[in-house]
């Protein structure tokens, strides 16, 4: 899993950050963390205000700093789109295409 937090590095940026590191550690997950500073990538996202949280290339919040229960239900659900994912393509099932 990609977790990016868009911003230009303010103490919102740093918070939110820490609140995804929280909850990531919380659910025992693994997870790559990136902070993405560049303005232009934020535009990316369609993020009008920062700090932005995207998850698996989704846009999931923008201009505030999301609670430890909504990042939890939203890691959560990128979790189990992966999972969806991974099992409904061809290369997970056998050779005979069960």
């Amino acid at each position: 899993m990609v977790i990016k937090v868009l911003g230009p590095g303010c103490e919102a940026c740093d918070l939110l950050a820490e609140v995804v590191r929280r909850a990531v550690l919380m659910m025992g997950m693994e997870a790559t963390l990136l902070k993405v500073r560049e303005p232009a990538e934020y535009r990316r996202y369609g993020l009008l205000f920062t700090p932005g949280l995207v998850i698996n290339e989704k846009l999931v919040c923008g201009g505030r700093i999301p609670s430890l229960e909504e990042v939890s239900t939203w890691l959560a659900d990128a979790a189990m789109a992966e999972y969806e994912q991974k099992s409904a393509s061809p290369s997970s099932q056998g050779s005979d295409g069960r």
